[in-house]
């Protein structure tokens, strides 16, 4: 672990100031780790919190996409985080391990537009953009909106799963889920 999680009777103003709108953040590593930067803190979180609930693109779309970021950037905090989320938005078992064996059409669990979602993730991911028949397929059931916060959902969690890779993030409890 390169940077620990700062406790929270370390916090100055300023972090407590950028971490006030986040439940739990005096017990989240994540965020705890982010009190070391509150400025930084502060103005990530408010595109992230964004992302998480004003978003246009659909809850059970972004988590999928965010499975499969985690997966391909072998971020074990953020999979273990957005496992519960994925299912409270109705991922099944087999979903989430379709999300992590996914192999192009041989997609067991995944429908056609799940694929599609999870194919887009590795295009950016590889790439840094969509092809324009992911886009297209997208299309079928995203709006211009919800692609663009399709986008901008992987490039966040791709982001912080940098830095919670770099930083040395661990989950909060050993029997959280990997």
């Amino acid at each position: 672990m390169r940077l620990a999680p700062l406790p929270a009777d370390q916090w100055d103003d300023t972090a407590r100031k950028a971490l006030s709108a986040m439940r739990d953040a005096d017990t989240n590593h994540a965020l705890s780790t982010l009190a070391h930067h509150p400025a930084l803190a502060k103005a990530f979180l408010r595109f992230n919190i964004h992302l998480l609930t004003s978003s246009t693109l659909p809850p059970r779309i972004r988590e999928l996409a965010i499975l499969r970021v985690a997966h391909r950037r072998n971020c074990a905090y953020e999979w273990s985080h957005h496992v519960s989320m994925a299912k409270a938005e109705g991922i099944t078992e087999d979903e989430i391990a379709a999300v992590r064996s996914f192999a192009g059409e041989d997609a067991g669990g995944l429908d056609e537009f799940d694929r599609a979602v999870i194919a887009g993730v590795d295009e950016l991911e590889e790439n840094s953009q969509l092809s324009d028949e992911t886009w297209a397929a997208l299309g079928e059931r995203l709006n211009d909106q919800q692609r663009m916060d399709f986008v901008f959902t992987v490039g966040c969690y791709a982001l912080l799963a940098m830095a919670f890779n770099t930083f040395g993030v661990q989950l909060e409890n050993a029997d959280q889920e990997h």
